[in-house]
């Protein structure tokens, strides 16, 4: 799939728990967590409702803190790495502000950082041509379809040029043929940024036609059933999802949701 020669890792998770405190008691929401993404890898996190994929992202983007084992972001704690801009996040919903432009939103990290306004100009046309939005930035939110906006939100992510990507579930919401064609717009735009991802999903299909490697994840607590390095071309046109080399991913994913179960 990918040469490995001089990989740099990016993202490391050592014995990595996470326990939120609630009025019922503390939920341990991550355990055991060891995993190890690369430079450029595209990694999927996939796993029933409530199994800490969303609580992973959210430790790595330094907005969740682990209680305990190590994590870092290129070799540094996260809260760091944040600090370093080493990361953009892309969340559920677009959270586009509905009294700024496309443009506005876009530019509107650019602001808080400071950036000049010519800058901010240039690089909110860079971003927006990869999303394929280019001659949109005039328009408001509710002048776009859903898929468009969260294309927005992936523009807004990439503005500052951060080279990892965290991505919560974008598409979640979409209807199945708008959702394919971000899928392949998404790969499209991993080829020509290079960027590291990490990306959050409910489905086997998605995670499978994304992701270089997919990590398998249990109920609550969370824990890692399998990491699954793709065999998959790093081209993949939509109908690879018939190969048998696709159903055989799809079909081990499946075995480590299931045997995830084992832990209940």
């Amino acid at each position: 799939m990918k040469d490995l020669s001089g990989a740099q890792t990016v993202i490391e998770a050592k014995g990595v728990g996470l326990v939120f405190e609630t009025g019922d008691g503390p939920l341990q929401a991550l355990k055991d967590i060891s995993l190890t993404i690369e430079r450029g890898e595209f990694v999927s996190f996939i796993g029933p409702s409530g199994c800490g994929k969303t609580t992973l992202l959210r430790a790595i983007a330094a907005l969740e803190y682990p209680n305990e084992g190590t994590l870092t972001v290129n070799g540094m704690p996260p809260d760091k790495a944040r600090q370093s801009r080493a990361y953009g996040y892309v969340f559920q919903a677009a959270g586009l502000y509905p009294w700024r432009t496309i443009a506005g939103n876009v530019q509107l990290p650019l602001e808080i950082m400071g950036f000049s306004r010519a800058e901010r100009a240039e690089r909110v046309a860079r971003v927006l041509k990869l999303v394929d939005l280019d001659g949109f930035g005039k328009k408001f939110p509710w002048q776009l379809s859903g898929g468009m906006q969260q294309r927005a939100s992936i523009a807004r992510a990439l503005a500052f040029d951060a080279d990892i990507l965290l991505m919560d579930e974008p598409f979640g919401a979409l209807d199945e043929i708008v959702r394919d064609r971000l899928n392949e717009e998404l790969l499209k735009l991993w080829a020509a940024t290079s960027k590291t991802i990490g990306f959050v999903t409910h489905s086997i299909p998605e995670a499978v036609y994304l992701s270089t490697k997919i990590v398998v994840m249990s109920p609550r607590p969370g824990r890692i059933t399998d990491v699954i390095e793709s065999t998959l071309p790093r081209e993949r046109p939509l109908d690879i999802r018939d190969s048998a080399e696709f159903l055989e991913i799809a079909h081990r994913v499946r075995e480590g949701l299931r045997a995830g179960h084992a832990y209940d």
